[in-house]
């Protein structure tokens, strides 16, 4: 029995303290009337201490997570001049697609108001959120005065700002600051250890939090989070198979039904899987049969690995909405723009592993001051969500590798159209 509790996932025991959290709520809510044992016992101390506790731990992760693998991210990637107009092309298609993806999630979740009817007003934390702030001093914020008090403190935006500008200045003198490569390196493991330690708490935290909420809000809360997971996937469904068919169309006109065909067993395996990592080789071996050269996908795959991130993004934008909505809180168009930079700053330093992508969630909502408990409410029900939020982000790989092999006259349409077999060797130099 304990054999097989221990081979549980994860992902599948935050899920399972989802439910329990929601069912013990709903029981406390229709059936204890006793109110010195339901509020005083309960949610006063028990999920209270359970749930913030997690929350805290949370926040303790982000700051450091985030400098140290925006600083490696954009160190390894930054060096672009190597590989010419396929690294320049293969970045830039990455960032605007993240930015159309977190656009589209906050469109969505404008209209389906998914964080409406869950009113978490009386719960949440004093927050400063950012609502009228012109788009001028939203830009001159990003700028840290002191990189050190805005480290402190959490001030996200300058921290990144401060991240990037360190990670291209190692990059460029890579040979003479290789001790500091190495340290923020070997710091970046460190927080990726810590998270992975912290994350096995997730379970109880979500159980306390979930638990909490319903046992205030009874069946009323159910409906808000179950409209959350429409608008993401509905977000997801857009980027998957409106945007990137589109894209491939416009820039190389070949059929995204026959991508699709050939592809779904890559996006299958990135489903079941939940890491983009992983899908790594699978992914290559995929688009050489579909007429890539090897020479383009063993660059843009693994990149794409380490900074297209549009699936997480678009949970973080519904996530912001979320939250926004069911704490009462009107963002701002400057707030909104935040929003977008952030997840698309973020999405250079998410690791292409489980569930990750909520760590760095709390930086975007410390970017425009929503309160960061609702987070852990969206962890319960999120490895559902990130299955397929990880497909998404494989397609979108996949789709970047085409145009950009397409652009070079590295990509054989004839392979592609089932015309002749693929050609193992490679076809530029790219070194």
């Amino acid at each position: 029995m304990i054999e097989r509790l221990r081979k549980i996932s994860l992902g599948n025991w935050i899920l399972i303290g989802m439910v329990l959290g929601c069912l013990f709520g709903l029981f406390l809510n229709f059936y204890v009337s006793d109110s010195f044992i339901k509020q005083i016992i309960f949610i006063d101390n028990i999920f209270y201490l359970g749930g913030d506790c997690f929350i805290k731990l949370m926040k303790m992760l982000v700051v450091p997570l985030v400098f140290c693998s925006i600083v490696v991210g954009v160190a390894s990637i930054s060096d672009v001049r190597k590989i010419g107009s396929i690294g320049g092309t293969t970045i830039i298609f990455y960032l605007i697609t993240t930015a159309v993806a977190v656009t589209i999630a906050l469109l969505i979740a404008m209209a389906i108001k998914p964080g409406v009817g869950l009113n978490l007003a009386g719960v949440a934390t004093s927050a400063n959120v950012t609502v009228n702030q012109t788009v001028p001093d939203a830009i001159l914020n990003m700028i840290p005065d002191n990189p050190i008090a805005s480290l402190a403190t959490g001030d996200m935006l300058p921290v990144i700002i401060f991240g990037v500008l360190l990670g291209i200045i190692l990059a460029k003198l890579r040979e003479e600051t290789q001790l500091v490569n190495d340290l923020f390196s070997q710091g970046n493991s460190i927080m990726m250890e810590m998270t992975s330690i912290v994350m096995k708490f997730a379970p109880i935290g979500v159980f306390c939090l979930m638990a909490r909420t319903f046992a205030g809000l009874g069946f009323e809360g159910i409906i808000p989070l179950g409209k959350y997971v429409m608008c993401v996937i509905v977000a997801l469904a857009v980027q998957a198979f409106v945007v990137y068919p589109m894209l491939l169309v416009v820039f190389t006109r070949l059929n995204p039904i026959k991508f699709f065909r050939k592809f779904f067993s890559v996006m299958l395996f990135a489903f079941s899987s939940s890491t983009s990592n992983a899908t790594i080789p699978l992914n290559m071996e995929k688009l050489s049969e579909m007429g890539v050269s090897r020479d383009v996908s063993s660059f843009t795959i693994p990149l794409g690995a380490t900074i297209n991130m549009d699936g997480t993004s678009i949970m973080q934008g519904c996530a912001v909405m979320f939250a926004a909505q069911a704490y009462g809180m009107d963002l701002g168009i400057s707030a909104l723009i935040t929003v977008v930079f952030t997840a698309v700053m973020a999405s250079v330093g998410t690791a292409g592993v489980p569930s990750v992508g909520l760590v760095t969630l709390n930086m975007v909502f410390s970017s425009v001051g929503l309160p960061v408990d609702a987070i852990a409410i969206i962890m319960g029900i999120d490895h559902i969500l990130d299955m397929i939020r990880t497909a998404v982000n494989v397609t979108g790989d996949a789709i970047c590798t085409i145009i950009v092999s397409f652009r070079n006259n590295s990509f054989d349409r004839d392979v592609f159209n089932g015309k002749k077999e693929p050609d193992t060797h490679s076809s530029i130099d790219l070194f």
